[in-house]
C-alpha cells in the first residue's frame, strides 16, 4: 500500500472537532497543553485531528 491508495486523509481542524465533540474550543487548547485530550498532529504551526484518533479517544473516555 502507498500514499496514491490511502485516498484523502481527511484531517479536521481544531474548529471542527470542537464542533464535533460539543466542547469550546479553548478546551482542545487546554487538553493539548495537559495531554488530556483525542491524539493531534501538529504540522508547522497547524493543529490538526484525525478524526478516527478522536472516536477512539472519545470510546476509550466514555463511562458505564
Amino acid at each position: 500500500m502507498d500514499a496514491s491508495t490511502l485516498g484523502p486523509l481527511g484531517f479536521k481542524t481544531q474548529a471542527e472537532i470542537a464542533e464535533l465533540l460539543q466542547v469550546p474550543e479553548r478546551t482542545l487548547e487546554d487538553w493539548r497543553l495537559t495531554h488530556h485530550g483525542p491524539p493531534y498532529l501538529k504540522l508547522d504551526r497547524h493543529v490538526r485531528y484525525d478524526p478516527a484518533d478522536v472516536y477512539a479517544w472519545a470510546r476509550k473516555h466514555r463511562h458505564a
